[in-house]
């Protein structure tokens, strides 16, 4: 009869994500993976089935924790639908710049894996989806509220919104500052607010 487990899967799997977000998967060992989780290689083997595996559950749980903050940043609030976009694009500038602490594994993980891994490819799809559709009824909720014509298609706007914060993400990753990143987020708001009557 197998022994019990004695650690939290979910924080191992956090711990491995986010060493696999600094480093990317091909620059991730299995001997960094022990020292991050505390798992020795072999516990890695027996629980998860290895490193790609392990990666694919890190990615997993990643872009759920990410869509979660952003639909928790976008939640109906006192603040206008138009407000709360402001907002989150202000708040991603400070996370993905240089002084931020948030490093987005399913973003590195797509630039890298997913023009040759149909899996990650799919993860990746799978993620921006969400988003769009987070960002989507965002933007329905301003219109709603007569802050967008009601003729605006929200669908493309969402997809126009994804593109954008997760090339803020890789300028970041570069090392692009948080005023940069805050400028690019301002023309993103611009271009959707401009010619709105009510807009802000």
């Amino acid at each position: 009869m197998p022994r019990p487990r004695k650690f939290d899967e979910n924080a191992v799997v956090e711990k491995a994500a986010q060493t696999f977000a600094a480093n990317g998967y091909g620059g991730t060992t299995m001997e960094e993976l022990s020292r991050a989780t505390g798992l020795g290689k072999q516990s890695i083997y027996n629980s998860f089935g290895g490193k790609r595996e392990l990666f694919l559950r890190a990615l997993a749980q990643s872009t759920s924790a990410h869509v979660d903050r952003l639909t928790a940043e976008l939640a109906t609030g006192e603040d206008t639908p138009l407000d709360r976009i402001r907002a989150h694009l202000d708040a991603l500038a400070l996370a993905f710049s240089s002084e931020g602490p948030l490093d987005s594994l399913f973003t590195k993980a797509t630039v890298e894996l997913a023009d040759q891994d149909p899996e990650v490819a799919e993860a990746s799809r799978r993620a921006y989806r969400r988003l769009e559709a987070e960002y989507a009824e965002c933007l329905r909720q301003a219109q709603e509220a007569g802050q967008l014509p009601e003729g605006l298609d929200v669908g493309k706007l969402a997809t126009y919104y994804v593109a954008v914060t997760r090339g803020m993400e890789v300028l970041g990753g570069a090392g692009v500052g948080v005023d940069v990143l805050r400028e690019i987020g301002g023309v993103a708001f611009a271009s959707l607010t401009s010619n709105t009557p009510g807009a802000r």
